[in-house]
């Protein structure tokens, strides 16, 4: 109520297929442009912005693609320029090529000096664009930080042939496994996520004689793991069914 013209300072989109079925892309936003005193080139630059073609534009939405109906509503979000941007699974139906076009759009947005508040459960998708996240469990906040203080907490992911004994130094050194996985019998090793950073388990492992075979930071598996752990209590079944929440500033 206190925005005299809405549009023009916060876009949104929150459900693709919330449009009327039986109007066309072209008119969905000539609708929009008007309503917000716009001018009507404003349409096309967003049509092509989003890579909607003037067949595509000219059809009915009944007729569109779920990623043909999330890019008309990118170009409605987009319409009147605004600086925020709130976005509930915008990827949603995008092929690879359509995903990598909007994570650049939003990225250039917020480098612009634009926000994106974006919730997804794609968990890449938002540690590559991202720059604050928020978890969300039944509603209730359970993490709430930058993204590099979270990807650091989610630790290092370490490959060896040989786990016992990379377990046992770890432990020695009052370093917590808090993870492990079957890499396969092919590649005849395992793999541990640890509580640390990945300098100070390759000298544990050193130390201790152990053959390394992979040594990073967590990144997305650690996320996932992280929020499998944050959510627990707040799952109604596995794996939990709560949502990322990413802000691109």
């Amino acid at each position: 109520a206190d925005l005299p013209n809405p549009g023009r300072e916060v876009g949104v989109l929150l459900d693709a297929s919330a449009q009327h079925a039986g109007r066309t892309g072209r008119e969905i936003l000539t609708l929009a442009v008007r309503t917000m005193g716009l001018p009507s080139s404003r349409v096309e630059d967003m049509l092509d912005l989003v890579g909607l073609t003037d067949d595509e534009a000219g059809r009915r939405i009944r007729d569109y693609s779920l990623g043909m109906r999330q890019r008309l509503g990118i170009a409605h979000a987009l319409l009147g320029d605004p600086e925020v941007l709130i976005l509930d699974e915008p990827a949603n139906g995008l092929d690879p090529a359509g995903i990598r076009w909007m994570r650049d759009l939003l990225r250039g947005h917020a480098d612009g000096g634009g926000t994106v508040l974006l919730s997804s459960h794609l968990l890449h998708e938002i540690e590559v664009v991202a720059d604050h996240l928020v978890v969300i469990g039944r509603g209730r906040i359970v993490a709430d930080g930058s993204k590099q203080d979270l990807l650091a907490a989610a630790g290092t992911q370490v490959r060896t042939p040989r786990p016992d004994a990379l377990v046992a130094a770890l432990e020695q050194a009052s370093i917590r496994v808090v993870g492990t996985a079957d890499a396969g019998v092919a590649s005849g090793a395992a793999v541990l996520r640890v509580d640390a950073d990945p300098g100070t388990v390759g000298l544990v492992a050193f130390d201790a004689g152990i053959p390394l075979a992979e040594l990073r930071e967590a990144g997305g598996n650690g996320l996932e793991e992280m929020f499998l752990e944050l959510t627990a209590d707040t799952q109604r079944e596995q794996p939990g069914t709560t949502d990322w929440t990413g802000a691109a500033a």
